[in-house]
């Protein structure tokens, strides 16, 4: 990664030592590239582990619900992209866009929730990656949880959003090349399995021997799953809140060209999709289906809770080679979310902390500073995070499911901040601190009623308790917030909010186009003159003719109708007449179920892995051209910027 960041700052036009290029890689990113960062940083830990546990524990349902309950937020969020680059277009942080429609009170209030998030994010991510490691080498785990967010902060640091977005696309790319590995194992290759009706009899078999509680027949090959539904809305009403209240998605929307994030974010859902239902549908029926074999490793149900039945299964079925690669495919997918995590709470840190409170006057230099900083301090209090959670004995599973218990309350307030002219501020802010308290207390009460008054990590992670708990959250924030603002509605014009940073934008393109000037001659003497997007400047340009309020509308619109058919067929037009029909299905309708993920992950992986090299080929030929130079006439490689006439606007 630190070699792509010395490519990008000598052959194109952008360079992280400046803070709009760090912290939102200029703006100028391309739908594909944006789709395969939201597809990297959503392809958490949680996301290999937890789904496969989740089938191991239902069955085949659980795939469908994890991926569908997790996919329909990023959808949905297609929206908030709209509308950010309609009202609040030069925004660093949502939370900036909270502060100057609400002030202070608001800023503050919210602030707790996106930090929260984000420390609730880490720490899964520390937590499913150093068990999973230490089970599968015998590492420390304390060596673990800092070796990991240490080692992806070194490049953060050097090269910012870009170069954590180039890790995706690189973390993506290997991670849809090992999840085909595994499927064609198991439904092709392996002894043990090998085919759809070897997995089938496997599976008929242990729930003979085991049936599943809750489920049609007690079947592992049913979507009627009592147990896989709760655990579905738990997981949809979670998941809003680790969406609309991350950073990391909102810095994706923030670097993603105006013209084109509505379809990066529809793309990147519907390709993200795959990789939980494809893996879990893998390598977590296959813990089921090998469960007498004397090569996998026997589960408890706290190595279920720790995300360990993929990782049994794998070394089972290719020893370890098998170990290794799911080794490899986990320690991708938690790097790139990592990475994503340290760079958004440096936003935070930098934009609505350091140059808020404590130095509105930061220079541009100061400002890159600071980012380099937090982005350090972060990743030691992402050590730190897993480690306290390990030793007093909270799981990623546990965590999972009780993120939407403490930050459901705020999903609707922050929606309707940047969407809706109407909402009420103190309305907002009373309905996601009335959430907050109300989760809480659903989810303990439940919990105490549940469990004869006992509380513990065990009684506490149980699907009833934590149902309740999110219900209550989500659902009194955004009764509260919508209830008061149809009451005494606000008329907002988001007038303030495009106005964020406009003036320090101003600021740095006049030093940027006084320094261009002074070294005019210069370029003109160039053997070659850029002025695509590839540059800067002209990236700036494009931008600009990009905000135009009519087409942004109409890309809401466009996201609006897509995200909300989407919504109802992925939650409700294709699982629940499935659940309604109690059916348990033969050969043929296991192998319709698996062939179906089988064209989808094909679909993602053109998606987000050829499309993006597709849509760069003009940067890629500069880079190319910029090498070729240095090899046969060293030294003349280097790109010269372009001159300030082919790119103001």
């Amino acid at each position: 990664m630190l070699g792509l960041t010395a490519i990008q700052s000598r052959y194109t036009g952008f360079s992280p030592k400046n803070s709009e290029e760090f912290n939102s890689a200029s703006r100028s990113v391309k739908p594909g590239l944006i789709a395969s960062g939201i597809v990297s940083a959503w392809t958490w830990a949680a996301t290999l582990l937890q789904s496969s546990a989740i089938a191991y524990k239902y069955g085949i349902s659980g795939p469908w619900w994890y991926g569908a309950g997790a996919t329909v937020q990023i959808l949905l969020f297609a929206q908030l992209a709209a509308k950010l680059k309609l009202n609040a277009p030069h925004a660093h942080t949502w939370l900036e866009i909270v502060a100057a429609r609400w002030g202070t009170a608001a800023h503050l209030v919210f602030m707790f929730f996106g930090l929260a998030t984000n420390i609730i994010v880490s720490s899964m991510l520390i937590l499913g990656g150093s068990a999973t490691v230490t089970s599968l080498t015998g590492m420390n785990t304390i060596a673990a949880c800092f070796l990991i967010p240490l080692g992806v902060a070194i490049y953060v640091v050097v090269g910012g959003m870009r170069a954590t977005l180039l890790c995706d696309y690189t973390h993506t790319t290997v991670l849809f090349a090992i999840i085909f590995v595994f499927v064609f194992t198991v439904y092709a290759t392996s002894p043990k399995i090998g085919s759809f009706k070897a997995m089938h009899d496997l599976l008929a078999a242990v729930s003979a021997e085991d049936p599943v509680p809750g489920n049609a027949q007690g079947s592992y090959l049913t979507i009627r799953s009592k147990n896989g539904l709760i655990f579905g809305v738990i997981n949809v009403i979670g998941n809003f809140a680790t969406v609309f209240q991350d950073q990391a998605y909102w810095q994706r929307a923030i670097a993603s060209r105006p013209a084109s994030c509505v379809k990066a974010y529809l793309l990147g859902g519907l390709a993200w999709f795959a990789i939980p239902f494809m893996f879990s549908t893998t390598l977590g029926l296959a813990a089921v289906a090998l469960r007498n074999d004397p090569a996998m490793m026997v589960l408890t149900p706290d190595d279920v809770s720790a995300g360990l039945p993929a990782s049994a299964a794998a070394a089972a079925l290719l020893n370890k080679s098998g170990a290794a690669a799911l080794l490899i495919v986990l320690f991708l997918a938690v790097t790139s979310a990592t990475s994503a995590e340290l760079i958004a709470v440096s936003s935070i840190l930098t934009y609505d902390v350091y140059k808020k409170y404590f130095n509105p006057e930061a220079t541009e230099a100061q400002i890159l500073k600071m980012s380099h900083a937090m982005v350090a301090l972060f990743a030691v209090v992402m050590g730190l995070l897993g480690l306290i959670f390990f030793y007093i004995g909270i799981s990623m599973g546990w965590l999972y499911e009780f993120m939407g218990v403490v930050l459901g309350s705020a999903v609707v307030p922050i929606a309707v901040c940047v969407t809706w002219s109407k909402a009420n501020k103190w309305g907002s802010i009373c309905g996601a601190i009335a959430g907050f308290f109300c989760g809480l207390i659903a989810w303990l009460i439940t919990t105490a009623k549940l469990n004869s008054n006992q509380l513990n990590v065990t009684t506490t992670g149980g699907d009833l308790e934590m149902l309740a708990g999110n219900l209550a959250s989500i659902g009194v924030g955004g009764i509260v917030t919508v209830v008061t603002s149809l009451i005494w509605p606000e008329s907002f014009t988001f007038e303030a909010t495009r106005q964020i940073n406009v003036a320090t934008l101003q600021q740095a393109d006049e030093a940027r186009m006084s320094e261009d000037d002074s070294d005019d001659e210069k370029k003109r003497d160039s053997a070659e003159v850029h002025s695509s997007p590839v540059v800067s400047g002209a990236a700036a340009a494009e931008e600009a003719r990009e905000l135009d309020p009519v087409a942004l509308m109409k890309s809401f619109k466009l996201a609006a109708r897509s995200s909300v058919i989407l919504t109802l067929v992925m939650l409700i037009i294709i699982p629940l007449p499935l659940f309604f029909a109690q059916t348990v299905y033969g050969v043929r309708g296991l192998t319709v179920w698996v062939v179906i993920g089988m064209i989808w992950a094909f679909c993602s992986a053109i998606a987000v892995v050829l499309y993006p090299l597709y849509e760069s080929r003009e940067a890629l030929k500069m880079i190319a051209r910029g090498i070729m130079k240095d090899i046969f006439m060293r030294g003349s490689g280097k790109l010269v910027r372009t001159t300030p006439e082919a790119y103001r606007v």
